[in-house]
């Protein structure tokens, strides 16, 4: 039988929560700020999936909202939870990524400029989801300076931010929306 998880516990009440291992801390915390920013790409990410878009596309998509979960999860390990078996990222993560912007890149004209982001409502979304991705980089890189995290967790976001960059222009194509060129 499956365990029924109660939505609310009330432990949270006084503005602390706890790390994976049981270990409390505030709801400040930096880990929480990392992994709640992976919660918020997490979602906009689920936003473009839910697009009519191509099949392809949304089950990629789907394999990414995955894969930040299980970030997620190794963001959120606190003292005691050494014991806890959690999946991990991995290399193949990245070049999964790697593989799609690539294939992505061969349907959409070279950059020569730097382009603003806009032209079609799903390509904002990209782009929004762009800018949380980095942020989530921004983050996980400070609070590496003072716990373990895998580095294939920075590069993966690294490398998540150019892929949904380069969905936007494939996107953008697709839609048939305008790449506004910035005007320095």
């Amino acid at each position: 039988m499956t365990k029924q998880f109660k939505i609310y516990t009330k432990t949270g009440d006084k503005g602390s929560t706890s790390l994976i291992g049981g270990e409390r801390v505030p709801k400040y915390d930096e880990r929480i700020e990392a992994y709640g920013t992976v919660d918020e790409l997490n979602s906009w990410i689920g936003l473009i999936r839910d697009q009519e878009i191509d099949t392809g596309l949304k089950e990629v998509l789907l394999e990414i909202q995955n894969t930040l979960f299980v970030m997620e999860s190794q963001l959120a390990k606190g003292t005691g939870s050494e014991k806890t078996a959690l999946p991990e990222v991995k290399q193949k993560d990245v070049e999964i990524l790697e593989k799609e912007i690539d294939k992505m890149e061969k349907d959409v004209p070279p950059l020569a400029s730097f382009i603003l982001p806009g032209g079609h409502t799903v390509v904002s979304y990209c782009h929004i989801a762009r800018t949380v991705c980095r942020r989530a980089e921004r983050l996980i890189i400070k609070i590496a300076e003072k716990y373990f995290v895998a580095s294939v967790n920075i590069q993966y976001l690294n490398r998540l931010s150019d892929y949904l960059f380069v969905l936007s222009r494939k996107l953008s194509k697709d839609f048939g929306g305008e790449e506004i060129v910035w005007k320095s």
